[in-house]
């Protein structure tokens, strides 16, 4: 499984980072791998809060791909909000999506897969300061700290990437390679997913 990661300037750091550690670990075994992705090839990135990093990358063609937030409720002029009004993102996201075996957003990434129309009727969540924006798309908002819907997977407010990284590899790899890597990063899962039936 390739997991690409979207990132873009006014991306917020904890949203990428956090699960960037989990899969960089789960990178190590055979038929995992990770990259850092930009739109439209290798960039330089300068985050919300100012870390500067490299994609060395641009978007291809994965089995997965997870987008970040950041800079979403404060209207930022660099970040989700300003990559929405563009909407060349948000237009590639959803022409890749049915494509993908899943997309996973963390926080006010939920966003951008709401603006590329992939979250009406389905449970999902985002950064508690966007719930009311996120139902008004017609999503099913759970509250839960990850939502999985099998093809969509959310994660709430920031550090909950991390948990959405490691339920990712539990449901790929099996529990003890996530327990593993949560152990070896001395991290507490925090278990609250809601899993859809459907």
């Amino acid at each position: 499984m390739r997991i690409e990661m979207l990132v873009f300037d006014g991306v917020d750091e904890m949203d990428v980072m956090g699960p960037f550690e989990v899969w960089s670990h789960a990178s190590r075994r055979p038929g995992f791998e990770l990259a850092l992705v930009a739109l439209d090839g290798p960039a330089e990135v300068t985050g919300l809060h100012g870390l500067q990093f490299k994609a060395p990358e641009g978007l291809g063609q994965p089995d997965a791909l997870f987008v970040p937030g950041g800079g979403w409720m404060n209207r930022a002029d660099k970040g989700a909000w300003v990559e929405a009004r563009r909407g060349v993102m948000t237009a590639r996201i959803a022409a890749l999506a049915p494509s993908l075996q899943w997309i996973g957003s963390v926080c006010t990434g939920s966003m951008l897969l709401a603006e590329a129309g992939l979250v009406k009727g389905r449970p999902t969540t985002t950064n508690r300061g966007a719930w009311a924006e996120l139902e008004a798309f017609g999503a099913d908002l759970k509250t839960n700290r990850v939502v999985d819907d099998g093809t969509l997977i959310a994660a709430g407010g920031v550090t909950s990437g991390i948990d959405l990284a490691l339920y990712v590899v539990e449901r790929e790899l099996g529990a003890d390679v996530a327990d593993g890597i949560a152990g070896a990063m001395e991290y507490t899962r925090d278990r609250d997913v809601y899993v859809s039936a459907g």
